[in-house]
């Protein structure tokens, strides 16, 4: 009776100790198994570069919205619209270009993201477009000498002119809070073409900063922006 006992005891150890590991095995199963979602919906938020600009400088005036789409898990399309006023002091001449743009394109998200986390570390595309006023303000004929000095005469002359470029980015985004993300990318910008005026040159275009004899550029961002989800996938 005894030994039919220790012969149960050790059936029934043997059956709970493989019943203990099938269970350990489906929850690790279960636990490989499990598929984190990422959200997509519309991300808006604001340049704050800008507005800081404008504090500090006051020659600058400058706001900046900024938006983003996710269609895929890595790509989203982006946009960026703006108004800018700048004041230019060259040696002999004193304008302003006063008016708004727009870039369209897209953003390549080269980071993998663990779990579920939502960080990216981008790259870019832009199509820059900008209307505006180029105003000459004065200018100073180069006749400056002991006898004949050069004054500053006012002409005060506007016209309206337009801007053409494209430009390439790089940057990150992360979210610091639920569905709050802080960036920050840098861009070089090449310009397609631009409107000059009868009688003087376009020097700063709102949306693609100073322009140079080169035609390219570089632009900085820093940007607040809160995600809206509309569905995860």
């Amino acid at each position: 009776m005894f030994r039919y006992f220790i012969s149960f005891f050790v059936l029934f150890v043997t059956v709970e100790s493989f019943s203990q590991t099938q269970k350990i095995d489906t929850l690790s199963t279960k636990n490989d198994s499990i598929v984190y979602k990422s959200p997509f919906g519309i991300r808006i938020g604001i340049d704050i570069s800008k507005p800081i600009k404008s504090a500090v400088d006051g020659s600058y005036s400058g706001l900046e919205f900024v938006a983003d789409y996710r269609i895929s898990k890595r790509m989203f399309i982006a946009a960026e619209i703006g108004f800018e006023e700048e004041n230019t002091q060259e040696d002999y001449t004193n304008s302003t270009a006063k008016g708004t743009y727009i870039r369209a394109g897209f953003n390549f998200n080269a980071y993998e993201n663990w779990l579920d986390m939502n960080n990216e570390i981008f790259l870019g595309m832009r199509y820059g477009v900008s209307f505006f006023e180029q105003t000459l303000n004065s200018f100073t004929p180069n006749v400056n000498t002991t006898y004949f000095p050069a004054n500053p005469i006012l002409i005060n002359e506007t016209a309206n002119v337009n801007a053409h470029w494209t430009e390439f980015m790089i940057g990150f985004k992360v979210e610091t809070l639920k569905n709050f993300f802080i960036s920050a990318s840098v861009s070089y910008k090449v310009l397609i073409s631009v409107k000059e005026p009868d009688n003087f040159k376009t020097l700063y275009s709102p949306g693609f900063n100073r322009i140079f004899e080169s035609g390219t550029g570089f632009g900085f961002n820093y940007t607040l922006s809160y995600l809206i989800p509309f569905t995860k996938k």
